[in-house]
């Protein structure tokens, strides 16, 4: 047991942490959060897809308020290091209690966002507390696009005020977050036999990143470079012609590894090309990935390519003028708050089967006709090598909002407790507040949460005082609204 302050909240906190409840596998954790509610008499909701309200009423002199809705996703992100044995399908997690932090022994610690979930439980059973009435809202599969959030049926929502738990810095509201949607390039390929041997070249080293909020870093795309180089290459040898090609594993991650196999005549070409190539690459990127390396060898052993002929020689090129020149990165910075990107996209995934080439993007924005803008611009992309695209996943932005009472009293009462202002921004990246808002005339949403650090890797940790500064800082505004 974790015997630390905040008890009731690290006590669910251990709970949900020996469930497993990553992305698709909410049952088990949707159902802990259902007996809970049964235990304490509480109404609440619980629909197909595993999404949870519990309605409970207002205490303390805050029964005649109107109603809060508390939100935040019950899904993890789940890796592990190499070498742990943990089965996220049926494990729970090892917690690790060290200088302060909590962490998970070899895996992710799912505060992100396991956190939020604790503290709205601990709400729930909560006697002394002066609050409005609550409807705390647990969604499901955030982590994957967050369809619990699109799914639920918010007409079951009363409240007009919105308190987001999935933010991992301390002292930090975040007020309005960018929307967004997942292109997916179709492009089909026919293969021919072609003479000449089979190379493989890989393009590694790179620091990668989120697409959202690491888009403006000046980073490089594996995926991206990877195309470069094959373009540069195809001018100097018009012999190479591609068998496959892949690089990355998630739409919303800046890839780090991309990997080409092709035939050519004439490698020793290649070979004498690569370290000027090599050295433009770096000096575009500079000091933003300093360690990219390229591997050029011939396949000598059987692959997931062994039986595949070459692509057809005009598909292949006209595949390899798409991928170097592809579009990547910001493309527009707002007016209105600094420093914030306004509108980017990012080539996440890319991969080759028999007959296609699968090319994700990740597109956001906050103003919704410039990401209109850009699925057309990936559309027209797609089609002018024969492809098609498809979009998914496609969600609002939480535009910002001007005259927000709730804000006020956020920042108000943060400067009461800690005597320092509490930093407001924006974000690129998604969350769930702009689908609620975007669902619930005139809704006013704010998003705060404790310190984690590294979040969706197996250095995941969480700070046990930000936790409880971060809880009595939350029922502080509860008695407040």
């Amino acid at each position: 047991m974790l015997d630390i302050e905040p008890k009731r909240v690290f006590y669910y906190f251990e709970q949900i942490a020996s469930i497993p409840h990553g992305s698709y596998n909410t049952k088990a954790i949707s159902d802990y959060v259902v007996s809970v509610a049964e235990d304490l008499g509480l109404i609440y909701y619980q629909d197909d897809n595993n999404n949870v309200i519990v309605y409970k009423a207002g205490q303390g002199g805050g029964e005649d308020k109107e109603s809060v809705i508390i939100q935040g996703h019950l899904d993890m992100v789940c890796e592990k290091e190499e070498g742990c044995d943990i089965d996220f399908e049926k494990d729970g997690l090892k917690l690790v209690l060290e200088d302060g932090m909590l962490s998970a022994e070899g895996t992710t610690l799912g505060g992100d966002d396991g956190i939020a979930v604790a503290f709205m439980l601990a709400l729930l059973e909560d006697k002394e507390v002066s609050h409005p009435p609550l409807e705390c809202v647990f969604t499901v599969d955030e982590e994957v696009g967050m369809l619990g959030a699109m799914s639920l049926d918010k007409t079951r929502l009363m409240g007009k005020r919105l308190l987001n738990l999935d933010s991992e810095a301390e002292g930090h509201l975040l007020i309005s977050c960018a929307g967004g949607a997942t292109a997916t390039m179709n492009i089909p390929i026919r293969r021919r036999g072609a003479q000449g041997e089979r190379y493989c070249l890989i393009a590694s080293g790179f620091i990668g990143g989120h697409s959202g909020v690491e888009i403006d870093k000046g980073r490089a795309n594996a995926d991206i470079v990877l195309g470069y180089a094959l373009k540069e290459l195809t001018y100097v040898d018009d012999t190479l012609k591609l068998i496959g090609i892949k690089g990355g594993l998630k739409d919303n991650a800046i890839p780090v590894k991309a990997v080409a196999e092709f035939v050519t005549k004439r490698p020793d070409i290649i070979k004498d090309q690569l370290p000027e190539l090599i050295a433009r690459i770096k000096e575009t990127y500079g000091e933003n990935d300093r360690n990219i390396t390229f591997t050029f060898s011939k396949v000598e052993d059987d692959d997931e390519y062994e039986g595949m002929y070459p692509i057809d020689e005009m598909e292949s090129l006209n595949l390899i003028m798409l991928l170097g020149s592809a579009p990547f990165g910001v493309r527009k910075m707002s007016s209105d708050i600094e420093g914030l990107v306004q509108t980017s996209l990012n080539l996440g995934i890319l991969y080759t089967t028999e007959d296609s080439v699968i090319i994700s993007y990740s597109v956001r924005s906050s103003v919704e006709e410039e990401k209109k803008e850009l699925l057309d611009e990936l559309s027209t992309l797609a089609r002018s090598v024969g492809g098609s695209v498809s979009v998914e996943g496609d969600y609002p932005a939480w535009e910002y909002r001007e005259d927000s009472p709730l804000r006020k009293v956020m920042l108000e009462t943060y400067r009461e407790m800690f005597d320092k202002e509490m930093i407001v921004e924006a974000i690129h990246a998604g969350l769930e507040c702009g689908i609620f808002s975007g669902a619930i005339p005139s809704l006013d949403v704010v998003s705060f949460g404790p310190d984690i650090l590294d979040i969706h890797t197996p250095k995941e940790r969480m700070s046990i005082k930000s936790v409880e500064r971060t809880w009595n800082y939350l029922n502080r505004v509860l008695e407040k609204l």
